[in-house]
C-alpha cells in the first residue's frame, strides 16, 4: 500500500508550494501544474483561486529542512 501524503512542498514553492506538493504527490512537475492551473484559471467560472486559497489553509507543509 502506498503511504504518500499530500502536503505542500517546501522545496518546490512559488507562492505557497500547493502546486509543487501537488507535482510531488502525484509524480508531475510543478512547472506542468502550474501552466495548466493557469490555463484553467483563464475560464469562466474555474474556482482556481478559492481552490488554492482552501488548499493553502488545508493541507499542511512538509517536514523537509
Amino acid at each position: 500500500m502506498n503511504n504518500k501524503k499530500l502536503r505542500r512542498s517546501t522545496k518546490d514553492c512559488m507562492i505557497a508550494g500547493v502546486c509543487g506538493g501537488l507535482g510531488e504527490f502525484f509524480g508531475l512537475d510543478a512547472s506542468l501544474l502550474r501552466i495548466i492551473y493557469i490555463l484553467l484559471a483563464g475560464f469562466p467560472g474555474f474556482p482556481g483561486l478559492l481552490i488554492y486559497i482552501i488548499m493553502v489553509f488545508v493541507v499542511p507543509k512538509d517536514n523537509v529542512e
